[in-house]
């Protein structure tokens, strides 16, 4: 597991951190943008990246959601005050996260992200009719994988990305570890339904749709504000300072 940790050189002990998870075929790397801003701010924030993503290599048999949010967890360790922020599928890890460690968590951020309720799988919210992600996954052979049509990627993940941006992520696009998708969360009211939600809507977003972003949260308990970002699945790409400032606002 890598964890980069960035401190800001102005009072980062008197401020909430900011713990950022990325999603599905993505890592770390997806917060380079946006982490800078937030650090501007005086914030110090965690980057996780989760285990079989990026660099990290364990092997996909061994990794389940429960394999994430321990990551999270420990990149966490015994810090209060903490703003959660999940992309996509990082959603999922860090419900999960404010479930088991609920007294460290402040609020819980949502960028274009899958919001769970107790006993949902992320294949499960994935149902998702405006999707364009659905038809263009490919399963490994040995089902351990999820890989997604090549051709598709940038239509489905980052449209309104730099050239530059797209370029990257095709040459280090890596195939997703399957058997967490399949992990049912166990959420319950006194925890993760106590905790304060956020959500960041991706209004153009063909991963995940508007639709169905929306869903999950009227589906949601403590859901205490919205925000609509007029971009793709990955608003840390093409809006990062417009990411950022919701951010920063909302860890206030």
């Amino acid at each position: 597991m890598a964890i980069s940790t960035i401190f800001s050189k102005s009072k980062a002990n008197e401020m909430n951190t900011i713990v950022l998870v990325h999603g599905a075929w993505m890592d770390a790397s997806a917060w380079d943008l946006v982490t800078p801003v937030l650090q501007k701010a005086g914030y110090e924030v965690i980057v996780v990246n989760l285990p079989g993503h990026g660099k990290d290599n364990t092997p996909a048999q061994t990794l389940t959601m429960q394999s994430y949010v321990d990551a999270v967890k420990n990149a966490i360790g015994s810090k209060t005050n903490i703003v959660l922020v999940g992309h996509s599928m990082g959603g999922m890890v860090i419900s999960a996260t404010a479930e088991q460690m609920p007294n460290q968590i402040k609020k819980v951020l949502y960028v274009g992200a899958f919001l769970p309720a107790n006993g949902q799988s992320l294949l499960q919210l994935a149902q998702d009719a405006e999707s364009l992600l659905g038809p263009s996954i490919v399963p490994s052979a040995d089902q351990l994988n999820l890989d997604v049509k090549h051709d598709n990627i940038t239509s489905i993940f980052f449209a309104d990305a730099t050239e530059d941006i797209k370029k990257s992520m095709l040459t280090n696009f890596k195939v997703e570890p399957a058997i967490p998708f399949t992990n049912a969360l166990v959420l319950t009211e006194a925890n993760f339904g106590a905790a304060q939600k956020v959500m960041i809507y991706t209004t153009n977003d063909k991963a995940n749709s508007f639709t169905n972003q929306k869903l999950m949260a009227k589906n949601s308990s403590n859901v205490i504000n919205t925000y609509e970002i007029a971009s793709s699945h990955s608003p840390f790409f093409s809006m990062p300072n417009d990411l950022a400032d919701i951010i920063i606002k909302e860890a206030k």
